[in-house]
């Protein structure tokens, strides 16, 4: 039901003793239009001393007027008028207080002036509203001062939902304020002030994380003119309390999936203006707008000064409440309004008297199946024990527990209320825990290219051997033997004996062979030219080699376990080894060469999973003098992956590249026929090591495979 027809239908049959009791009284109301704006005339069964308080409302659109000590002889509390932007006017009496209500079609602004005995109500046209809605100067207040008066503070503040405020402290509160949004930027003029020199500068309020990037302050002829520069997707509102004006600019957050948008204060909008009324009398303006029913403490005194501009009800509450140093109770639909200090007051005496009431209050036991955590853990969490030194017991000092580790129960004596909260506890903490499997790849892979290129070198003469004469004639009886070695010419000059059957070693000149690749030997062509009688030789021999080789290992260790609790599955060989002792004895000791996967998994609230992870892949490697020798890859990390994602934590890339040359000095540098004098040899070797990791959440329905 709308708020005022229920004020109205509530207090309609006390309208007869108010009217008798009220001084002046409402006889009639109407609507005109004159020059293009809409006139609303109050006839009044007296003048008005003075011009009455009234505020607008934009959602529904509403003008209110408080009218005291007057009362209603129109015979009728609402009126049809369904004329231009005005659909019908209510009148509600409280008191000696009469309140018109006049319902709009579209939010408008108003201006009342008193004409003898009539209250004239002059609102805006709705092309005026239009252009305003369109970025138009919007008189916040009318400049009430004679002379130019100095500004004394301006300030810049977060708010609440990252909103930024520029609080400005006027030297009254008769300052007229202009506003307007020009372009990307909000523009605020102070009517017939100036500006301190200490005041005029730029603030860079970009730091304050608000859509407000910038607040510039100038002196513009009798004004001062304040350009507010935000940024981003933002909204705007104004507000006076006494002597201090706050512009608020508050980001404006998109969600679909709201009816309404935007953050913090979600209340109708409405828009004040009271000069020096009493705090009471607000707070009831604030309670007749609302559905709430407002309590106000005794306490509660004093007048304030106040303009809004289309804020939402709840923070225009906020905002008086924080001027007059109030707080706020909210019990279903009452609010009780009283000094903080008060409700502090209230607050502890209500604490000490529930405290007083526990002692008093009977005991009763209960017990608790538990069904996945250790009754012994909870007993000692429930006693403070077991978490930290510090920890405070759950149990009031009159509470005890005990525990029964056979049916995994605890008993607990305490108050019923405590009783009710350590149920909720353990319905929270007895629950199963979820389980993690996690599953290393570690794919160990090699390439390897080798090439050998040799040749072997060698004449023999036979002939001493054989009955004739070795050598070669250089003069007279000298004479000249070639063969390999200082044996071979020994040899085939008989001057030793042959020590061998075949002494074909011996007689070569290069040995440089092809060497063996991967356990493989090269491949050989030998050439030999000889004379007719076969005593003299000059033999060649030619190897070569190439090899390619590729391989690849994967292990692949899996584990389950339970959420925050450590793994660890290992597989390997423990190699023994000698290690003397104190006393100088020998000992067998067991070193390790194994695969091993210890991971603690901790499962994030949004479902990923955070891994304390530490891998290990030895093997056994070469034989040492000591013992055999231990390869070892290790890799531990802490990392964030998703449910079911796979992720590299580590790599090794190893690659070698050797070129070898072995060749007889001058010899073998000689092109072409050089090749018969050196030994080529080409390695190429690439070695990679990757560790992947895939943790899965297993629920009740995931089948483990």
């Amino acid at each position: 039901m709308n708020i005022f027809r229920a004020v109205t239908l509530g207090l309609s049959m006390l309208a007869a003793p108010v009217l008798a009791l009220a001084q002046n009284a409402i006889q009639s109301i109407n609507s005109t239009q004159q020059a293009g704006a809409q006139v609303v005339r109050i006839e009044l069964a007296q003048p008005l001393s003075q011009v009455p308080a009234g505020f607008t409302i934009q959602t529904p659109p509403r003008i209110a007027i408080d009218l005291p000590d007057v009362g209603n002889a129109m015979g009728r509390s609402s009126i049809e008028l369904n004329q231009g932007n005005l659909r019908s006017v209510n009148v509600a009496q409280a008191g000696s207080r009469t309140r018109v209500v006049l319902n709009l079609k579209q939010p408008s602004g108003y201006k009342a002036q008193l004409d003898g005995r009539t209250l004239l109500l002059v609102m805006e046209n709705q092309a005026g509203a239009a252009t305003a809605e369109a970025g138009e100067t919007v008189h916040f207040a009318e400049s009430a001062n004679p002379t130019q008066l100095a500004l004394k503070d301006i300030d810049f503040r977060r708010g609440q939902d990252n909103a930024g405020r520029v609080v400005v402290e006027l030297p009254n509160n008769q300052v007229g304020v202009d506003i307007r949004q020009q372009g990307k930027s909000l523009v605020v003029e102070f009517l017939r002030s100036t500006l301190p020199d200490h005041l005029r500068r730029r603030l860079d309020v970009t730091d304050f994380g608000t859509p407000v990037q910038t607040v510039t302050t100038t002196q513009d002829g009798d004004r001062v003119r304040m350009v507010v520069e935000p940024t981003g997707n933002w909204e705007h509102s104004a507000y006076q309390s006494d002597t201090q004006f706050v512009l608020e600019v508050r980001p404006i957050k998109e969600d679909p999936n709201k009816l309404v948008q935007g953050p913090g204060y979600q209340g109708e909008k409405l828009s004040l203006n009271f000069q020096n009324i009493e705090v009471r009398a607000l707070l009831q303006v604030i309670a007749d707008f609302t559905n709430f029913n407002v309590v106000t403490s005794d306490t509660v005194t004093g007048n304030v000064t106040l303009r809004l501009k289309d804020v939402p009800w709840d923070q225009a509450l906020d905002i008086i409440l924080q001027a007059k140093g109030l707080g706020m109770r909210k019990s279903g639909n009452v609010l009780w309004i009283a000094p903080k200090d008060e409700i502090a007051a209230k607050e502890k005496l209500d604490l000490e008297a529930k405290a007083q009431v526990a002692q008093l209050e009977p005991l009763r036991t209960q017990s608790f199946q538990l069904n996945y955590t250790k009754a012994e853990e909870v007993a000692k969490g429930l006693l403070g024990e077991g978490v930290g030194s510090k920890a405070k017991p759950i149990l009031t000092p009159r509470g005890s527990v005990i525990f029964e580790s056979r049916t995994n129960q605890i008993f607990v004596t305490d108050i019923p209320s405590k009783l009710e909260e350590i149920q909720q506890l353990i319905a929270k903490i007895d629950i199963p825990v979820r389980q993690v499997m996690i599953e290393a790849r570690i794919v160990e892979a090699d390439d390897k290219f080798g090439r050998q290129l040799g040749v072997k070198l060698g004449a023999a003469d036979l002939r001493g051997l054989r009955g004739g004469t070795p050598g070669w004639g250089i003069g007279g009886n000298n004479r000249v033997a070639v063969t390999g070695n200082y044996l071979g010419v020994g040899e085939q000059t008989r001057q030793a004996e042959v020590t061998e059957e075949s002494y074909i070693p011996n007689t070569q000149f290069i040995n440089l062979p092809a060497a063996t690749l991967n356990g493989q030997s090269p491949a050989t062509f030998a050439l030999s030219l000889f004379s007719a009688t076969a005593n003299r030789f000059l033999n060649l021999e030619l190897s070569a080699l190439e090899a390619d080789g590729r391989g690849k290992i994967v292990s692949s260790p899996r584990v389950i376990t339970a959420d925050q609790v450590k793994a660890l599955i290992e597989q390997g060989t423990e190699i023994p080894y000698q290690s003397a002792t104190s006393s100088g004895a020998t000992s067998i000791e067991f070193r390790k060469a194994n695969l091993k996967l210890e991971v603690t998994p901790q499962i994030t609230p949004e479902g990923n999973i955070i891994l304390d992870v530490d891998v290990n892949k030895d093997s056994v490697g070469i034989t040492t003098p000591a013992g055999l020798a231990i390869d070892t890859k290790h890799v531990k990390t802490q990392v964030l992956i998703e449910n079911g994602g796979t992720v590299v934590i580590g790599g090794i890339f190893t690659q070698l590249e050797r070129d070898e040359t072995a060749k007889v000095p001058l010899l073998g540098d000689i092109p072409v026929l050089g090749n018969l004098f050196k030994h080529r040899g080409r390695t190429a070797e690439k070695s990679e090591l990757l560790i992947f990791l895939t943790p899965r959440v297993i629920t009740d329905r995931t089948a483990v495979r």
